[in-house]
Order: structure tokens, then sequence, then C-alpha cells
């Protein structure tokens, strides 16, 4: 199968089942295309039994795609552009302490809480993981996605202070976490010595350089913005932005999510807009990224949705899932705890701030695509059934909650 009957193919499902959402069932589009999928996902394996036609032009469609290349290498630098680019800067300049330290030591931490916890659980299962595989499994599911919390808040009103927390410490952890699950992945693959030196630098050429070459990035495009007036060619040179600074960042051995974060916030704030772009590239500019990004989950979620296919459930692996579940919404609480409580003071933080970034944290893509890139050696199929069920009670349970419970507590 060709790329562009896949894409193809991939556009269409998408294309369907967010028409479904929108004319039927009105949730908020991430909750809902996870919904779809999953229903259809059910229905597809329950007609294998009588006819398994359709579950192998599926599962021959999945084999065909490079989860980790797609998702990791292209998909995710237009994801975080995107919201990096429609982020209110003003709110994230103020609350840029209390982020960089929520996105930073907060992921960090996290990862090795939740490798620590899952360690003795995987031992009182009877499950034989090593520590530095569980690491591995605290630095995927760390990372929180902004794109599926934002709708949410937006929806129900939240104060700007918490939406820019939220959507602010997802924008930047993403590109921390793959980061750390890099570097960690690079220990757990052994054959080489790799010293505290090593990985010290490794991570530190990974965020500074990342966030360097953003900013080198954003500005590029700010002047060549600056320079011309026509609204055709300046979106143009966003779509170039991602896609050249994406592969001058792979080609550099730096964080292009980090960068394209960078970038994203660069141009998208409103310095950048009222000098460089009329209200006319301003208005296509945002359209054509709104849609982008709208797209993209689409496709996204119809990828995860069908992953379901080809994953390996058995009795140990469900329970590990369900109690892993609790599990990491007690470690990003603890992650969380003492970064808000220096901060909240100085900076008037909304109350239970804490409880509702605890359960805003809700886990997309890239959790996803980072269990996928998992070796057998490293207990892939463990993981990704785990990773699977987490993201799912994430975004279903915890993102059609949210908004009731953001309303109770600030009211």
């Amino acid at each position: 199968m060709d790329v562009f009957t896949i894409i193809a193919v991939l556009v269409v499902i998408a294309a369907l089942f967010g028409y479904i959402n929108t004319r039927f069932l009105k949730l908020p589009n991430t909750i809902g295309l996870m919904l779809i999928t999953i229903v259809v996902t059910l229905l597809v394996l329950a007609s294998s039994y009588f006819d398994n036609t359709l579950l192998e032009h599926e599962k021959h469609l999945l084999a065909q795609i490079d989860f980790q290349s797609v998702l990791l290498d292209v998909m995710l630098s237009f994801l975080l552009f995107a919201g990096a680019l429609h982020t209110n800067f003003a709110q994230l300049k103020v609350q840029r302490y209390p982020i960089l330290v929520f996105a930073s030591l907060g992921t960090i931490s996290s990862t090795f809480i939740v490798g620590a916890l899952s360690f003795y659980l995987f031992k009182l299962l009877g499950l034989d993981v090593a520590f530095i595989h569980c690491l591995l499994f605290g630095a995927l599911i760390s990372p929180t996605d902004p794109i599926a919390v934002l709708g949410i808040l937006k929806q129900v009103g939240a104060p700007k202070k918490l939406e820019t927390k939220i959507v602010g410490e997802s924008l930047f952890n993403d590109g921390v976490g793959v980061v750390i699950f890099l570097t960690i992945y690079q220990l757990a693959k052994g054959g080489t010595e790799v010293t505290f030196g090593h990985v010290a630098e490794l991570f530190l050429v990974e965020v500074i350089g990342g966030i360097s070459l953003g900013l080198i990035l954003g500005w590029l495009t700010f002047r060549m913005l600056k320079s011309i007036d026509d609204y055709d060619t300046e979106v143009i040179i966003t779509i170039a932005t991602v896609m050249g600074g994406t592969i001058l960042a792979q080609y550099l051995h730096v964080s292009a999510p980090l960068a394209m974060v960078t970038a994203g916030l660069f141009v998208g704030n409103d310095t950048v807009r009222e000098t460089a772009m009329s209200k006319t590239t301003e208005t296509y500019v945002d359209k054509f990224w709104e849609l982008l990004d709208i797209l993209l989950n689409t496709v996204l979620f119809v990828l995860i949705g069908m992953e379901m296919l080809v994953l390996t459930f058995n009795k140990q692996y469900i329970i590990a899932g369900i109690i892993a579940i609790p599990l990491l919404l007690v470690a990003r609480f603890m992650s969380l705890h003492f970064p808000i409580k220096f901060f909240a003071k100085k900076l008037d933080f909304v109350p239970h701030t804490n409880l509702m970034m605890t359960w805003g944290g809700l886990r997309g893509g890239i959790s996803i695509a980072l269990a996928l890139s998992l070796t057998t050696a490293m207990h892939r199929d463990l993981f990704l059934v785990i990773t699977y069920m987490v993201v799912v009670f994430s975004i279903i349970v915890q993102g059609l909650s949210l908004g009731k419970l953001v309303k109770k507590l600030v009211k």
C-alpha cells in the first residue's frame, strides 16, 4: 500500500469520525474521537469472529505505518507549534517560572516516582521487570497532552491563570519528556559504557540546543514575516519553519519538540503579531494552524484507536493497567506538590491548583508513540497495554469530568 493511499484512508476515516462526533455526540473532539474509535474497533474485533477480512485489512494498514517516525518526527512538531502559536503569551510570561519548574523538575520527579511505584507493582503481580525499564515507563507516561485539555478548559471558561499553567506545562513537558525518555533509552539499551557525564551532556544538549534553535527559527520567521505583506506567502513561511526546523533539529541532534514549542511561542506572541502581521495575515495564519491542528489530532486518535487491534492482552497486563491508573494520579500529585507550594503565594494561584492540574494532566499520543518505540526486551507489550489503558481513562473519564471539577472547585 503506497503512502498516498494510507494517508487518504486515514483522512477519510478521520472525516467520517469527526462528522459523527460533531453531528451526533457533540463532545470535545479528543473525547468524541477516542470514544468512536474504541467502539468501531470493538465492532471490527467482534465481526472478525464471523469474517476477519476487515480486521486483516486494518492490520495490514497498521503494519505499513512507522508509528515512531510518524508521531515523533512529523506530527508532534506540527501539533506543538500549533498549540504554542495559540497560547496566551502574556499569561505564559507571568507564569513562566512555575511552568518551567513543572515541566522540568516535575517531569523528572514524576518519572522516578512512577518508575519506583511500577517496579514494586510488577513485583507484586509476579512480573519480572528491571528498574531501568520501569523508569522508561515513567518517562513515557509522564508527559501530558496540551491539545486534549485546552479545548475542555476553554469550553468551561476556566480562569486564564489555571489554563496557562496546565497548557504551558503540557507544551514544555512533552519536549522534556521525550528528552528524558531518549536519555534513559540509551542506558536501557546497554552495550556501551554510559557515564553520568554522558547522560548530563545528552540531556543539556537536547534541551538547551532545542530551545536555542527554536529562538533562532522564531526570530528568522519574524524577520521574514515583517518584511512582506502577503498572507499566502506568510502562511507558507510558518509551514517551512516547522518542517525545515524539525529536519534541522534532527540533524543537529537537539530536541525538535522543544524547538517547535519555542518557535511557536515566539511567532505567536502579541508583539510579533502586531509588528509583523497584518490583520488579514493573522487571521489566515491562525485559521490555517487551527485547521491543521484539528486534522492531525483527528488522524492521531484514529491511529491510536486502531492500535487496539494489535495489542497483546493478558490478565496480568490488564490488572497492572487498572492499578497503574490511580498510581499515576498519585505520582503526578506528588510531583506538582512542592513547586505549587513554593509559587502559590507569590503568583496568587487559583485554589486547588494541584488537584485540577493532576486531574487535567491528560495523557495522549506522545505516550503511545514512545511506548511503540520500545523493543521486545524492554517489555513493549506490557507497557503498551498499560499506556493504552491510561490514555483511554485519562481522555474519557478525566476529560469528561474535568469541566465539572473545574467549575465546582473554582466556584
